[in-house]
């Protein structure tokens, strides 16, 4: 028998036909498509993979022209299907005419399955000589098992990713010809909205403005030190709202010396594993590591082609019962986890952890086979490591930590402390890198011990506003509102970037991004609110569950977008107007002092400036500041009267500088001192091009001096030099130092703090 396996990718067709023919199979190229061809007994395979989706989904060109027809036109309007890779196509449809079976070995999903049937239904196939491999993994037994047990191909599963084709297309089609319009932004400037987009972009700007409208309120804690650990203690009525109450009970207890224990409780408290990884934890997870979700997503393909890891788009967090998981264990020894492997193993039973989705398409991601940091690098062994030490952390026993709590009499007044100590390491062993340090011992006391108090102390503070969404925390959000599928919520997160929409990595929107939310709340026929996108995702679900069809959830969809598009065309003008203003806050920096004219951020090749739309007759220009998110202001500069910009960077509070950098306000603000090196230059606050701050003197490339400084804290020129190396001494808070890392007086300070250390233990 002949038999034509399509894959969905290059690199997946080469190792299924590695995995089938045991390597010997081999490879032609003709007009830029390459075949791969083996034997098995009686059975001639050939292996044809595609790029993706080789069939696009579009409007005929006659809808094409935005000026000749009206975008609530394209909501019935028909969809066609057109061939963008002509040559595979026609390679595929040449072999499948010689071949007894078809097999599609495409990534096992919804949209892995209507990339299979769209391309034999495109070459006309006999679909009943049409099977299909499922496999979660590519691994020799995974794939060997799939190819062993041929199912048939799952139509309604295609059809439910065929629904979000001409769904997503029609609504963003026609909501963003309608925004884009009505505000004038067209071509390469069109503004782009979409059923999921939307949604996911009002989450920010609710929060933004949460935050922005934000009122702190100040509070006030009692703190006290006690016995020779100086362990806290905070005040059992701690916060106090009114500053009187504090200084109160601090007069009260101030002058006391000794305290007596009230009581001591110590318990040991179990702390359950997290549960195996799904699509959204594993980029929660990557994310905190400094890997964003895009970025994630590229990786675990590459890790799952690769054959490191099982399919990496999952919502299940329940591994399956056929799955040997002391088997994964014993390829983790082949790695540079053999130890952390082989101490799991001698466990007298592997039960593993759970969470609270359980589907049958795929299990969680779980490495499949080693590696070594020695050959994986950077961000991919990273990824990799992470998920290998959530695998071992979700089969490891659960942790126990000791628990004390001890209330303190001073005087009348009760003081609370906590201790914290981790007694029986179990998953966190494994996946402590990736959790923060909580330990907090206290001595062992009892009721009725008297102790030191060695302070008293009142610290002040006030309310904080809620945490701004990072690329995870969005993620998590998104999935808990139903916004897009697993598969997609990252690229739905890099449009709002590439849109300009939002910046930074705390996601703030830009004025237009803000200007296009709250117009179409307005105006948009709730196309801004989950529920009618969640339920849109449902009817698409339900259509592989065979509760409802194509044809009708499409038919819905059409409904709803109609409504919508008809609602937005009514306040057209009043969005456009507000879009405009909005445009125009965003690129307008101020007045040119010289000429009058507007002064904007203008893009070029090397990247965007601040330039005077006068040019070439006004040819000011200066620099964007490096690394930061910039927010127009309406003030200029007292020293030269330049527009001047807000500057928030991140560990930083913001601040408001003029946007001439060798402006003298700009120079005083950041000129720490001399530099001890040159004695010419000074040493100056720099920023690098990913936002880091360092000092560096302003004689470069002359003189190479620099220091480090901390990433965070707003950092004051003491105006005076070290007695000792003679590098700048600088203020943050309440703390004065030398910036000179290497300094000998800190490494005497430390040499000595360390020997004071050793004697009280």
């Amino acid at each position: 028998m002949r038999k034509l396996i399509i894959t969905e990718k290059a690199n997946a067709a080469r190792r299924i036909s590695t995995i089938l023919s045991d390597g010997k199979s081999k490879s032609t190229t003709a007009g830029g498509v390459t075949t791969i061809s083996f034997t098995i007994g009686a059975d001639e395979y050939y292996v044809i993979s595609l790029r993706g989706h080789i069939i696009e989904l579009d409007y005929p060109k006659e809808y094409n022209d935005w000026s000749a027809i009206k975008p609530v036109d394209l909501v019935y309007a028909p969809q066609v299907k057109t061939v963008r890779v002509k040559s595979i196509l026609n390679s595929i449809k040449e072999l499948a005419a010689q071949s007894d079976e078809i097999i599609i070995a495409t990534d096992y999903d919804r949209e892995g399955e209507l990339i299979g049937m769209e391309t034999v239904k495109a070459i006309g196939a006999d679909l009943s000589k049409v099977k299909r491999a499922k496999f979660s993994a590519l691994t020799k037994g995974e794939v060997e098992n799939a190819f062993s047990n041929l199912a048939d191909p799952d139509e309604k599963l295609a059809d439910a990713a065929e629904a979000r084709q001409i769904v997503d297309l029609s609504w963003g089609a026609v909501l963003t010809r309608l925004i884009s319009l009505s505000s004038g932004q067209v071509g390469n400037n069109f503004m782009s909205v979409g059923r999921v987009q939307s949604p996911t972009l009002k989450l920010l700007v609710d929060r933004h403005e949460e935050i922005e409208n934000f009122v702190p309120v100040p509070y006030w804690n009692l703190v006290g030190k006690f016995g020779m650990l100086a362990f806290k203690g905070e005040h059992e009525k701690n916060p106090f709202w009114e500053k009187a109450e504090a200084e109160d009970i601090l007069a009260k207890v101030k002058s006391i010396s000794t305290a007596k224990v009230e009581s001591y409780d110590s318990e040991m408290k179990e702390e359950y594993r997290p549960a195996p990884f799904d699509t959204t934890m594993m980029q929660v997870e990557a994310n905190k590591i400094g890997i964003p979700p895009t970025t994630a997503m590229k990786l675990a393909e590459d890790l799952y082609t690769g054959g490191y890891i099982s399919y990496p788009r999952t919502e299940n967090t329940e591994y399956p019962k056929s799955l040997n998981l002391r088997s994964v264990l014993e390829k983790l020894k082949d790695s540079d986890f053999k130890a952390e492997a082989n101490e799991i193993l001698s466990q007298d039973k592997i039960y593993p952890s759970k969470g609270k989705r359980s589907t049958t398409d795929h299990p969680p991601i779980y490495p499949t086979a080693g590696a070594s940091s020695d050959k994986m690098k950077g961000d991919k062994w990273k990824l990799y490591e992470l998920i290998v030490r959530r695998f071992m952390a979700t089969l490891a026993p659960n942790a126990k930590a000791e628990i004390t709590k001890c209330v303190i009499d001073v005087g009348g007044e009760n003081f609370l402390s906590e201790g914290y100590v981790l007694k029986e390491p179990g998953w966190k062993k494994y996946y402590k890198k990736y959790l923060p340090s909580s330990e907090n011992k206290l001595p062992v006391l009892k009721a009725g011990d008297e102790i030191d108090v060695r302070s008293m102390t009142i610290v002040e503070s006030e309310t904080k506003p809620p945490y701004r969404y990072n690329q995870g925390s969005l993620i998590q959000e998104m999935d808990r509102l139903q916004l897009g599928t697993k598969s997609t919520r990252h690229d739905i997160i890099g449009k709002l970037f590439s849109r300009n929409y939002v910046q930074g990595n705390y996601m703030i929107p830009t004025p237009s991004g803000i200007a296009l939310t709250k117009s179409l709340e307005k105006h948009g026929g709730g196309i801004t609110e989950p529920d009618m996108t969640a339920r849109l995702e449902s009817d698409m679900l339900s259509i592989s569950e065979g509760k409802r069809t194509l044809d009708s959830v499409v038919s819905e969809s059409q409904d709803m977008l109609h409504e919508v598009a008809m609602k937005i065309t009514e306040g057209s003008n009043d969005i456009g107007q507000e879009i405009r203003d909005a445009l125009h806050s965003q690129q307008h920096i101020g007045v040119c002092p010289s000429c009058g004219n507007n002064m904007s951020v203008k893009r070029s090749k090397n990247g965007n400036f601040i330039g005077c739309d006068g040019y070439p007759d006004c040819k000011r220009a200066y620099p964007l500041p490096r690394g930061a998110l910039i927010q127009t202001v309406d003030t200029t500069c007292p020293v030269c009267g330049l527009p001047q910009l807000k500057i928030i960077r991140r560990g930083n509070p913001p601040s408001v500088q003029c946007i001439d950098p060798k402006c003298t306000s700009n120079i005083a603000m950041n000129d720490l001192g001399l530099c001890p090196t040159c004695n010419n230059g000074h040493i100056r606050i720099m920023f690098s091009k990913a936002g880091r701050r360092f000092a560096g003197c302003s004689s470069w490339p002359n003189c190479t001096q620099t220091y480090p400084l901390r990433p965070r804290g707003t950092i004051v020129p003491a105006g005076k030099s070290c007695a000792i190396c003679n590098a700048p001494i600088v203020k943050i808070g309440n703390l004065e130092e030398c910036i000179n890392p290497d300094c000998p007086g800190k490494k005497k300070a430390a040499k000595t703090e360390s020997k004071k250390k050793t004697v009280s233990e």
